[in-house]
């Protein structure tokens, strides 16, 4: 049974980074710790005057092969392995004379970050630590005795029940610590076994880790029975996870996720100014054009009633011009790469707003994979992150698309990728004016899609839809012609879709009959 307070006598620390170390150093000597130490660790607390034994004196073993054996030693694992109530380990620990190591303060190798650099192939070997992960899940293992430190964060708890206790830990912190460390190893080892898997090319090894760390815990989930938090993969990717919040309240379950795909939706538009307003992780307006504050304008105009309360995203610098239009209503979050100082000025009016720049747009083509669960496991694919050109697509009717219609269905198409399927999206001019997500029929979002279309128009006191004239997307293929019948019934000149239907023909000679022009990508964008 393990001692609820277990008094330190010695240290052994062995970091990294040496955040906090020097104050650590100090209130361990103020409690009497004896401090064993390596390398770059022992030369920094010595120099800030705090006693330290170097790991080779304490083993009488010398440090050898470039410093790659030296901690892992039996004066060093049976100090801390050792249970102090066990009668035969005291007795080991007697005859072969081994101190007791009552704290490990171990942070590791930066191979997160060498990886992180770029650097190549040996350097992220060489970066790779063998007796660190040793020591701590050797000291976890024996929390019952000694406590683990591997995170500067917890230096300060540390210390404060050292001066609380007298020198001593107490078993839940122990305990607690031990779960920390065990944790950081696995994150360790995960980063290690997922580099070491795409550096042969193992797309889909035999095991696969998943770890994160965890920057916040949220007030609660989707919704307020359900607890949830928000934890880091590390990439560097502009995005979401990434951003640098300026003003507003703390983001939410929601906000994280729908703001996630309004940027993502985004970043499709490199070549002009856009902007996306997402809800419910469903765009329900996108355009691009020569600025942003007119990009804003087409894009709110498509559905100004569910844009209340939306996520706004934008691909260029927001400026003060575009600002003052979206804080004409409430919104929730603004996310772009950079704001000046005038739209800074506008926002900062809206004290609830959230407003995260990246600094960077995220590249749409970049390899990336998503993770869901289902019930026994988790379902891993590549992230869809196909794109067609103009080459790419066949035109199977008898009239060819003008040049206005094929840019628009481009547009269309990319925003599909977005769209909860079955996805229909119409696009006149750069700019979406109709948008049907989500439902089980494929003909039922084309027609919510023009209706919406048509409240618009008549709220917006306009003569006819936005739908008359504007092309239309499919993000998978018609089964029947009666989708299609019902988009040119709404206004639809040309349509983009995958193709691929067994009933194809059907569909070709029903948009002949209209006398649409359509064109098959031979791509598909389920969104589910």
């Amino acid at each position: 049974m393990a001692a609820d307070l277990v008094r330190v006598s010695r240290a052994l620390i062995s970091v990294s980074d040496k955040t906090g170390l020097v104050e650590l150093g100090k209130a361990l000597a103020a409690h009497g710790v004896e401090i064993l130490s390596t390398g770059g660790t022992a030369k920094a607390l010595s120099e800030a005057g705090v006693p330290v034994k170097e790991v080779a004196d304490h083993t009488g073993f010398p440090e050898i092969m470039d410093g790659r054996v030296k901690t892992l030693h039996p004066a060093i694992h049976g100090g801390l392995l050792a249970l102090r109530d066990n009668p035969e380990h005291v007795a080991a620990m007697e005859k072969h004379a081994i101190a007791s190591i009552d704290l490990l303060v171990v942070n590791l190798y930066p191979f997160e970050s060498t990886l992180a650099s770029g650097a190549g192939y040996d350097d992220c070997v060489e970066n790779i630590d063998i007796g660190g992960p040793a020591m701590i899940r050797a000291a976890s293992k024996n929390h019952g005795h000694v406590a683990t430190v591997v995170d500067p964060e917890d230096y300060a708890e540390l210390i404060a029940e050292l001066d609380a206790n007298k020198g001593a830990t107490s078993y839940a912190l122990r305990r607690k610590l031990a779960a920390v460390a065990y944790a950081r190893t696995s994150a360790y080892d995960s980063a290690i076994s997922t580099w070491l898997a795409a550096e042969i090319g193992d797309t889909y090894p035999r095991r696969i880790t998943f770890s994160g760390a965890k920057p916040q815990i949220m007030r609660y989930g989707e919704n307020p029975h359900q607890s949830a938090a928000y934890y880091s993969s590390g990439d560097p990717r502009p995005g979401v996870g990434n951003a640098e919040q300026i003003q507003g309240k703390e983001l939410s379950f929601n906000n994280l996720n729908d703001t996630d795909a309004a940027f993502e939706l985004v970043a499709e538009f490199d070549e002009k100014p856009a902007i996306a307003i997402i809800k419910h992780a469903n765009p329900c307006g996108v355009a691009v054009a020569d600025d942003l504050a007119t990009a804003y304008k087409r894009a709110f105009a498509c559905d100004t009633v569910s844009a209340f309360g939306g996520i706004i995203a934008a691909n260029r610098k927001l400026d003060g011009a575009t600002a003052e239009e979206i804080s004409k209503i409430f919104t929730e979050v603004i996310i772009a790469p950079e704001a000046d100082e005038d739209a800074l000025k506008v926002l900062a009016a809206k004290k609830n707003l959230r407003l995260l720049l990246t600094h960077g747009m995220p590249d749409p083509s970049a390899a990336a994979r998503t993770v869901r669960n289902v019930a026994g496991g988790y379902l891993v694919q590549d992230k869809d992150n196909g794109r067609v050109t103009a080459a790419d697509l066949k035109v199977v009717t008898k009239r060819q698309p003008t040049e206005r219609e094929l840019a628009d269905m481009l547009m269309a198409f990319r925003v599909c990728k977005h769209v909860k399927s079955n996805a229909i999206i119409y696009v006149k001019d750069g700019a979406t004016v109709g948008i049907g997500a989500g439902q089980m029929s494929r003909v039922d979002s084309a027609r919510i899609a023009a209706s919406k279309s048509r409240d618009m128009a008549e709220a917006a006191g306009a003569s006819q839809p936005g739908t008359i004239g504007s092309v239309v997307a499919s993000d998978a293929f018609f089964p029947f012609a009666d989708g299609l019948l019902s988009a040119a019934e709404a206004g639809a000149t040309a349509v983009i879709q995958p193709g691929g239907s067994m009933r194809d023909d059907e569909v070709i000679a029903a948009a002949d009959e209209k006398g649409l022009a359509m064109v098959m990508t031979g791509m598909r964008h389920f969104r589910h």
